[in-house]
């Protein structure tokens, strides 16, 4: 398997449509460079289109990705976003304009040769992680240019990045996240991750790359993968997908989702 192109094809994490102010506050996703696509899942911007009238929440879900993101024109608005096992929620300001880089699972430590495990459930500032990229940014970027030109100077920088990569393909690492991507994150880590090391050897490498342990990241993964199903309350209580889900009761669904929602699923679907 080609393994940067065979994780984008199993995995498409996606953040919930900003529903608090929807009117006042836009999100949207852009593709990279198509040689970026198996390392980058999506440049994307969050920007309000006029003051708002308050400070404005953004809530976002466990997706097991690493991001940067920054405010173009504000250098001390430069941050990366660990792999977080919970929602994290962001009180920003009533106006801003937001751009960030969403790394698929093991890219961000492939790239910067950073340890996943030190950035996660948190926003640690970019300069204390990757001083030469914070640099950069600061540098290039400015608050009247376009997402269009944004995403230019992004494909570029990156595309040079990419090419002085030396990618570290353990077949052990990324044979464990194929059973856990191809099963939908419903899998026995115990039992059902025999790639040839030790539980302990697979926690290490997880950690390194992810951030958190395969158990932890299967679990995200189950999660996006009920985020991209939409199911309806009503197929959620007479479907019974907590189940086929791998949850042993309706219970025990609801308190993990909440966890990386923030809400019920109830609430989270809207009907």
């Amino acid at each position: 398997m080609e393994i940067p192109g065979y994780i984008r094809q199993l995995y498409r994490p996606i953040q919930p449509t900003v529903k608090q102010s929807a009117t006042n506050v836009t999100y949207a996703e852009f593709l990279p460079d198509e040689s970026l696509q198996p390392f980058i899942y999506c440049y994307w911007q969050l920007k309000t289109q006029q003051p708002l009238n308050e400070v404005f929440t953004y809530r976002v879900v466990a997706d097991g990705c690493i991001d940067i993101f920054f405010e173009p024109g504000h250098p001390e608005e430069h941050f990366v976003m660990g792999f977080c096992k919970q929602y994290t929620e962001f009180a920003l300001d009533n106006t801003f304009n937001y751009v960030g880089i969403r790394f698929l699972p093991t890219m961000f430590p492939q790239l910067f040769n950073i340890n996943a495990a030190t950035l996660s459930n948190q926003a640690s500032p970019l300069d204390a992680v990757v001083p030469a990229t914070a640099d950069f940014i600061r540098n290039r970027f400015h608050a009247q240019q376009s997402i269009t030109e944004m995403k230019a100077i992004l494909d570029k920088y990156f595309l040079d990045c990419l090419s002085n990569l030396k990618f570290n393909a353990d077949a052990r690492l990324y044979n464990a996240m194929a059973l856990i991507l191809e099963n939908a994150g419903v899998v026995d880590v115990e039992t059902g991750l025999d790639t040839g090391i030790s539980p302990r050897q697979l926690r290490r490498l997880f950690e390194f790359y992810i951030g958190d342990t395969a158990k932890t990241f299967s679990k995200v993964v189950r999660f996006q993968n009920i985020l991209r199903a939409k199911p309806s309350s009503q197929s959620l209580r007479q479907n019974k997908l907590f189940f086929d889900a791998g949850y042993y009761d309706q219970a025990h669904f609801i308190k993990e989702f909440k966890n990386f929602y923030g809400v019920t699923p109830s609430k989270a679907f809207g009907r």
